[in-house]
C-alpha cells in the first residue's frame, strides 16, 4: 500500500520529529548537534525554512517551522540527508541514521503554535533531562525567555507576538504560560491530530483535509520518477550541478550519486562517464555497485536520487 502523501502548501506550520534508527541515539556529542544546527541554518539560506522552535534530544529532534514555498519534503529531506552524511563518515556507520519518515503535523499557526512551541520547550524536563526548560540548552527556550540572543536564523517574535506587542512583556507572558503548563503536567496538545495530521480548530481541519483530499485525488500528482528508464543524453555537468546542490556543496557523496545516475539512468557510455569523471572504468563500475547498495538500504539517499532523475527529466 503506497504511503500518503504529505500535507504541503505555501505558508504552512508544522511540527516535526524525526528518531534515529531502531531509537539509537542520532548526536553523540556537542559537535554534532551544532552541525545539525547548521544544517538548519543552511535549510533556511536555501529553502527560506522558518525555524519557530528546536529541540534536541538524544534520539531525536523536534522542529516548530513555517514553509513560505510549501515544500516540507524538500526541506526535511535536505537536513536529514545532510546531517545522516555527516554522522556515518564521522563514526563509520552505513544504512539509516534516521527512522523511517519523518513526522509532521500541520497547525494552524494563529491559534495553536504556542501549544506546539510550548509543548517542544518542555520535552526536556518531561524527559528528566534538566528541571526547567531555560536550562536545556539544545532547544531555544532560552531564547524565548531572554537569557541569551536568537539565531539569525530563528523566528521568536511570531509566536512571542501572539502573547503582546511589547517585546518584554510577550517573554515574560510566554514563560508563565510555558511553567504553568509545566507546574500542571498537560497532555500533549498534539493529540488531536493523531488520525489526520492537522491541529486546529474544526474549520482550519476540514478545509485542510478537503483541499489534500482533492490534491490526491489528481492522477500522479504526487508520484515523483524513479531511476527507471533512460533520460535520453543530458550533460554530465548537469547531472554533477543537480546532485551538488541537492546534497549541498561539492562532496565525495554528490560525485558518486551523479556517477550511479549517469550509468543506471542516461544512455551515455561507460567511456564517455570515465572520461568525464577522470576515473578508469572499473573505477566506475565499483562505484555504481556501492551506491547501489548504499541506496538499497538507505531511503534518504534513494529520494535524492530520485530528486535529480525528477530534475533532468524537466526541460
Amino acid at each position: 500500500m503506497p504511503r500518503p502523501a504529505r500535507i504541503e502548501f505555501p505558508g504552512a506550520f508544522y511540527h516535526v520529529t524525526s528518531r534515529g534508527n531502531r531509537k539509537q541515539p542520532i548526536f553523540l556529542s556537542d559537535e554534532d548537534r551544532y552541525y545539525f544546527l547548521s544544517c538548519l541554518r543552511e535549510a533556511h539560506e536555501r529553502f527560506q525554512a522558518v525555524f519557530h522552535v528546536y529541540c534536541l534530544m538524544d534520539n531525536h529532534y523536534h522542529l516548530l517551522l513555517g514553509t513560505p514555498n510549501g515544500d516540507l519534503s524538500r526541506i526535511m529531506h535536505f537536513i536529514n540527508l545532510k546531517y545522516a552524511a555527516y554522522f556515518n563518515l564521522k563514526y563509520g556507520h552505513s544504512g539509516h541514521t534516521f527512522q523511517g519518515r519523518f513526522r509532521a503535523t500541520v497547525v494552524q499557526a494563529e491559534g495553536y503554535s504556542r501549544e506546539a512551541a510550548c509543548y517542544i520547550h518542555l520535552n526536556p524536563v518531561r524527559a528528566g533531562l534538566v528541571r526547567s526548560p531555560e536550562a536545556f540548552e539544545w532547544s531555544n527556550c532560552p531564547d524565548y525567555f531572554g537569557l541569551r540572543p536568537p539565531y539569525p536564523w530563528t523566528e521568536t517574535d511570531f509566536i512571542l507576538g501572539l502573547f503582546g506587542s511589547d517585546p518584554a512583556r510577550s517573554r515574560k507572558a510566554y514563560e508563565s504560560y510555558v511553567r504553568e503548563r509545566l507546574v500542571r503536567g498537560m497532555p500533549s496538545p498534539l493529540a488531536p491530530a493523531e488520525k489526520t495530521g492537522v491541529l486546529g480548530d474544526r474549520d482550519f481541519v476540514s478545509l485542510v483535509m478537503k483541499a489534500h483530499s482533492r490534491r490526491s485525488a489528481t492522477p500522479g500528482q504526487d508520484k515523483a520518477p524513479f531511476l527507471s528508464g533512460p533520460l535520453n543524453r543530458p550533460e554530465m555537468r548537469r547531472v554533477l550541478k543537480e546532485s551538488e546542490e541537492i546534497l549541498g556543496g561539492r562532496s565525495r557523496l554528490a560525485r558518486n550519486l551523479a556517477i550511479y545516475v549517469c550509468h543506471s539512468s542516461t544512455d551515455h557510455t561507460l567511456s564517455a562517464i570515465s572520461a568525464f569523471f577522470g576515473i578508469g572504468g572499473s573505477g566506475i563500475s565499483d562505484i555504481c555497485r556501492r551506491m547501489k547498495k548504499e541506496l538499497a538500504c538507505n531511503e534518504t539517499l534513494s529520494r535524492t536520487a530520485r530528486e535529480v532523475a525528477a530534475k533532468l527529466m524537466v526541460e
